[in-house]
């Protein structure tokens, strides 16, 4: 095969990101692979546009374009990206990202926090359950923390007081949308909505499986339609090493 662009894939919560590490270890072999991670304390203000300037700062010595990859907040702060700088954009693919990408699990639990008086711990473990579809209590408990601590580490456009919004639009980038049928989060319908934004050679992808994180359940299937997709791109580069993680500095 021959040698594909760079490729970085997105991180904007500690928490998560594991969950990418499937698909990143399917995409090495092929491509060279980095992410970029984007980190804060609990003193600083949750700001999108700090994540993009940080973004812009790793990017800008670059001389060739990227893949961005990102799922959920990830996949927003690549289409912000991909619509502030284009021409550092060689294609953009995001994972359960509807075409109101502002839509995430967040707003769903701070509504129902909000509107239904849910309590936290009891939230947590539905919202769990309707990303995962476990319901096993060890396994529960465990994403439960994670989800928690998502809650309070990472940056979000939402908060319980208020939630974000971002209408629907195009990018002029080569534009990738992969989703699960049966995401509670984001639904299949609001993935397909994307085809009306979409230019000739932009793809969606609908995984059969895999609830809101189906990229970590089929990352092999995944990463081949991808890969099919970057190879559709005609665009000779170099390679960087494998599988690179890198930590974008705390704003201080």
């Amino acid at each position: 095969m021959s040698h594909l662009p760079d490729v970085l894939c997105l991180s904007t919560s500690e928490a998560l990101r594991c969950f990418d590490r499937p698909l990143l270890r399917s995409l090495a072999p092929h491509a060279s692979v980095s992410q970029w991670e984007y980190s804060q304390n609990e003193d600083e203000p949750s700001s999108l546009d700090t994540a993009l300037v940080l973004l812009h700062d790793y990017l800008k010595p670059r001389s060739q374009p990227v893949h961005l990859i990102g799922h959920g907040t990830n996949g927003l702060l690549g289409i912000m990206y991909a619509r502030q700088y284009p021409e550092r954009v060689r294609s953009l693919t995001l994972l359960s990202v509807g075409v109101y990408p502002m839509i995430d699990w967040k707003v769903q639990y701070y509504f129902n926090r909000s509107f239904l008086g849910c309590g936290r711990q009891a939230l947590l473990a539905q919202m769990a359950i309707n990303m995962f579809g476990h319901r096993e209590r060890y396994w529960l408990s465990g994403i439960v923390d994670i989800l928690e601590k998502d809650l309070n580490f990472s940056i979000s456009p939402h908060s319980l007081f208020d939630q974000a919004h971002l209408s629907p639009a195009q990018v002029s980038v080569p534009l990738m949308i992969c989703g699960s049928k049966d995401d509670a989060i984001v639904d299949i319908n609001s993935m397909r909505e994307w085809q009306s934004y979409f230019k000739e050679g932009d793809r969606l992808y609908e995984c059969p499986e895999g609830r809101h994180f189906f990229h970590y359940f089929y990352p092999q299937d995944v990463g081949e339609q991808i890969l099919s997709f970057w190879q559709s791109l005609p665009y000779p580069s170099p390679t960087l090493a494998p599988l690179e993680f890198l930590v974008a500095p705390m704003r201080k």
